[in-house]
Order: C-alpha cells, then structure tokens, then sequence
C-alpha cells in the first residue's frame, strides 16, 4: 500500500483552503449556499426515505429536565422541572439562533443610521421613502387578493426584501450598475429590514404577559444606563442578553426582537482610544524586546513565557480600541451567512409537495384565498412598482436626490431585485397563519413558502434581465 507523502498532503489541503476562502469571499457564495441547502431541505421533506425523519426531527423537543424520584405513597414527584417548555429543534432554529441574525441585522442598522448611509436627512430620504412604498404596496396587492379570507394574516410576508441576494445578484454585473444604485439598494434593504423587524414586533406576536414585559422594560433601562455610564466591556452586554431572550420569548414579543433591542444597546465607541493604543503598544514593543534575554527562558523559542503575557496583552487592548458594535458585526457575519442561514432554511423551506398542483400558486378560494398570488404578485410587481413610484414621488417633490448616475430605467430593474423576500418573507410566513386549524395553517404556510421561492426566482431573473438589456441601451 502506498502512502502519500506529509508534504503532498498538507499542500493538497492548503489547495482546497484557498480555493475555499477564494469561494467564501465571492459576494454570492452565500446566496448559492442557501439555494443549496433550500434544494436539500426540498428534497428531504418529499423523499419516501427521509420525510418522516426529517419532520421528525424538527419536531423533537428540546428541554432541560430535573426529576425526583416517584412518590410511593402519593404516586407524584416532589421534583419535577422541565425548562424551556414547547421547545422543539424547528423552534430553537427559528426563536433562538435567529435571534443572532436579528442581532447582526440591528448592529448593521444601527451602524448604518450612526455613520453610514441612513445618518443624515438628505443621505436618508429617499431610501427610506423607496423601503415604505416598496413594502405598502406588496401588503396592499396582497390584501386585494386574500382580504376576508383565512390567507388575510399573511400580509407580511411579500413586504421584505433579502439584502443577502439583491446585493449578491447586483454585485455580478459590475459596472453595469451605477456605484449610486448599490448603494441605494443596500440603504433600501436595511430600512426595509428595519421596517419587517417592526412589522413582526407589533403584529406577529402572541398574547402579551406584562409582568414579564416589565421585567424585560426594567433590564433595558439598567443596560442603557450602564451604556450611557461608559460600560464597554462585552460581558455586561452579553449576560443580560439571555436574559433579556428568556423573557421576550414567554412574554408573548416574538422572541427575535430581543436580538434587534439589545443590538441598539451595544456600545459602537471603543473602550481605548488611540493615544492609550499607542502608548500601551510601545510600552509592550519595548518589553517584548527586553524579555528577549530573560535568563530562565535563554533557550525558548519566541515567544518565551513573558512574551506571551505581553503579546495577550497588546492583543487585548487592539481588540477594545476597535468598537464593540464593529467587532461582534465582523466576528458573527460568518456565522450567519455561513452557518445560521443555511440551517435555517434546511428547517423551513422542506415543504412537502404531494403532487405537482402544490406549485399552482394562482389557485384562488372565497374561504381560503390565496396566498401564491398574494404573495407572489406582491413581490414580483408589487414591490418594484412601490419603491420606483415612492422613489418618483420623493425626488419630485425635492424630498430626495436621484442617485448619481442613474436612470429611471436602472433605477426600477435594480428595484425589481428589491421582490426577493426569501429569508425575511419565509421567516414572516412561519409566524403567520397560526389562528387557523393546524391543517389549514399547514397548507397556508407550505403555499407561501412555494410562492416566496418561486417569486425570488422570477425577480432576481426578472431584475438580471432588466439591467443587462437597460445597460446595452444606455451603451449603444
């Protein structure tokens, strides 16, 4: 048996490393990573030999228990706490590790209304103005065509945009699109972002407990005093989150919006500034060169014993001279791209497709309506049609500027991109519906899911095909 060789090895791996990076660094690669796992999660939810494991495995409860043993006289347990109650792996993906992507989107709002493209009036406007047409009309297409009906409740669902793939998609075509138009795109996201944050906090939650929405009230004061006094180190931030999680989600707020809160909590100033840097690093340079000869350590290699007390020590104090709102935005994005976004669409977007009539999302009934064409319509026309009229009326009216550069033709295909909802609306279609029977809100959820996909696929074509040909008409 021949084996390979260390050194052929280790450059093999180091290969597919790059190549790896090279991939994960593609402004894309997170895109063809969720339409993978949305394939894979399809395929699990219909395939005789995994359906039942699939399901049932999202429905496996997930809880801590503490027992005593049965009572022989009286037959009870003196001891018998189960926590939390109800929670079940699908329910842990969509009210606990979203929370994290929640979380990062509020960092990146907060980010953006403090020093970016949302933090003056003027920069603000139009996006703004584009985010609330672009999500009004979606709503109101969808209640044209399901008002009255079971489907009603589903209104949110073609309101949101999915920032990950309308800047993946735009960002393949270059210079094709005005710089200007990214931009306003990526403004238009995160305000709509926004705007479904506020449209799950105030109309898909459940019965509110005000006892323990108080509590929640009473810790948020604390950390925002706390804040306000300078506190930068991340565990008093960190600690009280859970907290805070514990009781949004038994309060009856969807517990997501806890992660949205406490992010507008976390400091963006850093601990140091840069003049304590800079001394701080010179005093540690200058150390780390005089334990060069340190008797005990003559023979160590670098770093010895009390360089590496030195080294932790400029590293700690590099990482709290940058904010604490940058460095868990920058150290949690992959996670989130690459870990909680995949794992959420392998345990929400397996709708299981009986027949081929599933994927007729244009059916229409008096009692049940129809969430395809709601939602699909809403999307596909609804909302490039909202944000280029409400873009039209704000620079009409001199409330925003046209982007530089662009046209009215660039400015509605980059707005058509604006119609894949994808996460956000599928996230928005897995809270909705739940007044129904639980075959009703089944069958509702799994049609709004189909039409989500089907209408992302068609705006992001749609969107592609409208730059390209726009672009080779303002060339000629």
């Amino acid at each position: 048996m021949k084996l390979i060789p260390v050194y052929t090895w280790a450059k093999g791996l180091d290969k597919l490393e790059r190549g790896a990076n090279s991939f994960l660094k593609k402004p894309w690669a997170s895109g063809v990573i969720l339409l993978s796992c949305v394939a894979i999660a399809m395929l699990l939810a219909n395939l005789p030999v995994t359906k039942h494991f699939y399901h049932y495995f999202l429905e496996t409860e997930l809880a801590m228990s503490i027992q005593t043993p049965v009572d022989a006289e009286t037959g009870v347990r003196a001891i018998d706490w189960v926590f939390p109650h109800g929670m079940t792996v699908e329910k842990f993906i969509n009210d606990f590790l979203m929370v994290v992507f929640f979380f990062t989107v509020g960092l990146e709002i907060k980010r953006e209304v403090i020093c970016g493209e949302l933090s003056s009036v003027k920069k603000a406007m139009l996006p703004v103005i584009a985010a609330v047409g672009g999500m009004a009309v979606p709503a109101l297409i969808y209640m044209l065509v399901n008002n009255g009906s079971a489907a009603s409740s589903g209104w949110g669902i073609p309101t949101a945009t999915d920032i990950a793939f309308a800047i993946g998609i735009m960002s393949i075509f270059g210079k094709k699109v005005p710089i200007s138009l990214k931009v306003f795109l990526t403004a238009l996201a995160i305000a709509d972002d926004l705007g479904a944050i506020l449209v799950v906090a105030f109309f898909y939650g459940g019965d509110i407990d005000l006892t323990l929405l108080g509590i929640a009230l009473v810790l948020l004061v604390f950390i925002f005093i706390m804040n306000r006094m300078g506190e930068k180190r991340m565990a008093f931030y960190l600690a009280p989150a859970v907290a805070i999680w514990f009781l949004f989600y038994y309060s009856g707020i969807h517990s997501t919006m806890s992660g949205v809160v406490m992010a507008f909590m976390i400091p963006m100033t850093a601990r140091y500034n840069k003049s304590y840097f800079y001394h701080k690093n010179k005093i540690y340079q200058r150390k780390l060169e005089n334990y060069e000869n340190v008797e005990d350590y003559e023979d160590a290699a670098f770093p010895n014993g009390p360089q590496r007390v030195c080294l932790r020590r400029i590293s700690e104090i590099s990482n709290n001279t940058v904010g604490m709102s940058y460095r868990l935005e920058h150290a949690l994005e992959p996670w989130v791209n690459y870990a909680i976004m995949p794992i959420f669409a392998l345990a929400n977007a397996g709708v299981e497709i009986p027949d081929l009539s599933y994927f007729n999302i244009f059916t229409f009934s008096p009692e049940l309506g129809s969430v395809g064409m709601g939602v699909f319509f809403g999307l596909v026309l609804g909302k490039p049609i909202g944000i280029s009229l409400a873009s039209f009326l704000a620079i009409k009216c001199k409330v925003g500027e046209m982007p530089a550069g662009a046209s009215w033709k660039m400015l509605f295909a980059v707005a058509c991109l604006g119609g894949i909802g994808f996460t956000m609306s599928i996230f928005v279609d897995t809270l909705s519906f739940g007044e129904q029977a639980p075959e009703v809100t089944a069958m509702l959820r799994s049609s709004g899911k189909i039409a989500v996909l089907m209408a992302s696929l068609s705006a992001g074509l749609l969107g592609s095909l409208l730059i390209s040909v726009f672009n080779k008409m303002e060339n000629k």
